[in-house]
């Protein structure tokens, strides 16, 4: 039986190992967390569950495919609770949008402030829709080099693709009102970036939101990562956690297998590498083995911002708080080019809030409230020192929090806190340059500029994850885990993968 060793425990990770397992392969996964799920995971703590990362679960096809594939349904594995309103969105000049899915009121949400745009939104719609159809068919294949570019789905999937126009640029084909445009381009944060440098492709991202919906799973996107890994152990999967790997193992270019930091060797046919992709490469395999992603090449690459989160558990419920809510700062553009930059804090932040009890009262003891918040900063640069600026950090961070509704003794009420910045994530959670959302995708970055699934600098390596194509956000990690576990099947001789939706 051919051994596949997986290196991470993240939602790429866990779905290849489903699908390689369902193919008839020996999978180990080896994680160097004590728990699953990297920035999928979770924190519980003092009767309080939060998610780690990803909050927002969006567009499950994907990942019904992978379930399907593997004999299972997602739906009787996991409780998906679809969310309307989807989120609140709320604007410094006071305006605000209960965003929902349904039309004809988000169209009445729009026109109190901006007739004309509500008028346009069936035509966005539309438009993302053919862009969709068109771009799935190039989000599902590998880009292994120039010659994928020369099948006829991907040639007409690039005539949309519109490569001089950012997302927000785009969207003035059809809102005029800043605010509107924002509400349709602040999702280019899923993948670290700018609405006003984000390639036009990703008004795809609100889009998806539109068409099929935003969901809560019962018990937080953690309780997805545990759903896949039970369905992987259940065919067979070992997931080694508190596992961490210390070394690739090499014969000449090709890699043979792993030692971890316990002196254990495990030889293996294929390696996939579920880890931060530009840590794993500085950590795991020496420079002189890599030609096209050298240091030296890596340390020029974009890479996309970070997160400043705060972790809360806090006595009381805020039923007037939704379960998503986004606040907007009125000079957007200020706030992102701080960001960019790296060379100072924000210094009147957009930020998000998740308040789960509002659905799910079961991620907080009675009476109590687990509150997620998330500001976006800059990833790690000289210029910050946030052992320096933590605390003055979360002060401002807790009056913005104001602005949103939350009382201003909120920080008297905390039973349970973590704080996490960019300088965290790279110490505790090995990101390279504490990069949430890993390389940037910018035009440069994206397709066959992205490191590739069956990695083209080693032989027998394989990547998954947002440090490949197709990118970050968890829909597109799971199209990845699609595209590898292929791959591997087929130069393993493994069993045929039944990947089609039904």
């Amino acid at each position: 039986m051919r051994h596949v060793v997986i290196v991470g425990a993240g939602p790429g990770g866990l779905a290849t190992a489903m699908l390689l397992a369902a193919a008839g392969a020996r999978v180990t996964i080896l994680e160097r967390q004590p728990r699953l799920g990297g920035r999928s995971g979770t924190i519980e703590a003092d009767g309080f569950r939060f998610d780690i990362g990803p909050t927002f679960f969006l567009y499950p096809r994907p990942l019904q495919d992978i379930f399907r594939a593997c004999g299972r349904r997602l739906e009787e594995c996991v409780d998906l609770l679809r969310l309307d309103p989807q989120y609140h969105l709320r604007f410094e000049d006071g305006q605000e949008i209960h965003a929902t899915s349904q039309l004809e009121r988000m169209q009445a949400e729009i026109r109190r402030f901006a007739p004309a745009d509500a008028e346009a939104l069936p035509q966005f719609m539309a438009d993302n829709r053919r862009k969709l159809a068109a771009f799935r068919p190039v989000l599902e294949r590998p880009f292994t080099s120039l010659s994928a570019f020369l099948d006829p789905a991907v040639i007409k999937a690039l005539a949309l693709l519109r490569p001089t126009r950012s997302v927000d640029s785009d969207l003035t084909r059809h809102f005029k009102d800043s605010r509107v445009r924002l509400a349709f381009s602040f999702q280019s944060k899923y993948l670290g970036m700018s609405p006003f440098q984000c390639p036009s492709l990703f008004t795809i991202l609100s889009f998806i939101e539109y068409e099929y919906g935003v969901f809560h799973p019962r018990g937080g996107c953690g309780a997805v990562m545990q759903a896949m890994a039970a369905a992987a152990g259940e065919m067979g999967a070992e997931i080694r956690l508190a596992d961490p790997v210390q070394e690739i193992l090499f014969k000449g270019r090709r890699a043979v297998g792993v030692r971890t930091e316990a002196g254990t060797e495990l030889r293996a046919d294929a390696l996939v590498l579920n880890a931060d992709f530009a840590h794993a490469m500085t950590a795991l395999v020496p420079d002189r083995l890599r030609r096209r992603w050298t240091n030296r090449r890596l340390a020029g690459k974009k890479f996309s911002c970070s997160t400043f989160m705060m972790y809360l558990g806090v006595d009381g419920r805020f039923p007037d708080l939704a379960h998503h809510t986004i606040w907007l700062a009125h000079d957007y553009a200020r706030n992102i080019a701080e960001i960019q930059t790296g060379r100072s804090l924000p210094v009147n932040p957009s930020f998000y809030v998740q308040n789960a009890c509002a659905t799910d009262p079961g991620q907080a003891p009675d009476g109590c409230s687990a509150l997620y918040v998330l500001v976006p900063v800059a990833h790690r640069t000289p210029h910050i020192d946030w052992a320096a600026r933590r605390a003055e950090f979360r002060a401002l961070a807790f009056r913005q929090l104001t602005r949103i509704g939350l009382p201003a003794d909120l920080e008297r009420r905390i039973r349970f806190e973590r704080i996490v910045t960019p300088a965290d994530w790279e110490q505790d959670m090995a990101i390279h340059r504490g990069a949430t959302f890993n390389l940037a995708h910018s035009m440069d970055q994206m397709l066959h500029l992205r490191p590739h699934n069956q990695f083209e600098d080693l032989e027998g390596v394989y990547l998954v994850g947002g440090g490949t194509h197709p990118g970050s956000g968890l829909p597109a990690i799971f199209e990845s885990a699609r595209i590898t576990a292929r791959l591997v099947s087929g130069n393993l001789g493994l069993g045929q993968l039944r990947m089609a939706a039904e």
